[in-house]
């Protein structure tokens, strides 16, 4: 009886222990959300300025933070050149508009894929420069100058936050079957599910309450960005798992990296900005996201 007892109170700890484990990083995440959220809603509400300086230092640290990933540790020559060059490149928008800004993003995708992966290799540097741009890009279009925007940015910012939260909980809650263990061994069926109700709620709502649009037009936006995100968030466990790494960076504790942070939010922006062109103009982002 007494060695019965010991097992089932050692299988018992261990159950609690990880439980605990399990539930870990909550508490940073919780306080990482108290200090990110009023960064983030203040640089959206100030302007079009204050949301390109915030999207100037993101691509800073991501690509920083890429090219530890990608370069074994280690800062590559041009690494600095091409933080600077994005950086530059954001900051330019709203000085001199999209199509001077889309420049010299497409510039430093190109002069980093020439001078840090050189010539007869697959341009994965160049790749991931030019992306973060545009994606950064996207945001900045998405925001825009004009009241619109705000709502814009409020509504996909609520969609990710929202998806990732639900992921989090629904799959820490119920586990069960994993959803690609081949790409992430941590992510599962349930988070999935959790992730697309909770950040098509959350979107609706925002919809809902923010426009006069049908509510139905707002389901399925909001849904597609929810689905893209996640598959972002994928594709980065991908890039991860392949270099052997658990997370792109430590800055923000109970998330990891930045890169961690924006890989959903950066495929729903650019997601989000083509369903705004293919609805109005490049000029008009918001209005053709919102306005049906």
């Amino acid at each position: 009886m007494c060695g019965v007892s010991s097992v089932s109170g050692d299988v018992e700890r261990s159950d609690k222990a990880k439980q605990s484990t399990n539930w870990g990083d909550l508490k940073p995440r919780l306080l990482s959300a108290v200090v990110l959220i009023p960064i983030v809603a203040a640089a959206i509400f100030i302007g079009h300025l204050a949301v390109a300086l915030l999207i100037a230092g993101v691509l800073v640290v991501a690509y920083h933070e890429w090219s530890l990933m990608t370069n074994a540790g280690k800062l590559s020559r041009f690494s600095y050149f091409t933080m600077g060059m994005l950086a530059v490149s954001a900051i330019a928008y709203p000085i001199v508009g999209f199509w001077i800004s889309l420049g010299l993003f497409l510039a430093t995708g190109v002069l980093t894929a020439v001078l840090t992966d050189g010539v007869g290799r697959w341009p994965t540097s160049g790749m991931a420069a030019g992306f973060l741009g545009f994606a950064g890009l996207c945001v900045l279009a998405l925001r825009g100058q004009d009241d619109v925007g705000i709502l814009a940015t409020v509504y996909l910012t609520v969609v990710i936050w929202m998806t990732d939260s639900g992921a989090f909980f629904a799959g820490r809650l119920f586990g069960g079957k994993k959803l690609a263990p081949v790409l992430s061994p941590s992510k599962t069926w349930s988070g999935a599910i959790g992730g697309l109700v909770l950040g098509t709620l959350g979107g609706t709502i925002v919809w809902g309450f923010g426009t006069g649009s049908p509510l139905f037009i707002g389901i399925l936006i909001s849904a597609a960005i929810s689905m893209s995100a996640q598959g972002g968030d994928l594709a980065e466990s991908a890039l991860k798992r392949h270099f052997v790494i658990k997370d792109s960076g430590d800055i923000i504790p109970g998330h990891g990296g930045i890169l961690d942070r924006i890989d959903s939010f950066t495929v729903g922006a650019v997601l989000l900005y083509f369903i705004g062109v293919a609805h109005f103009t490049s000029d008009r982002v918001a209005e053709g996201v919102l306005w049906w």
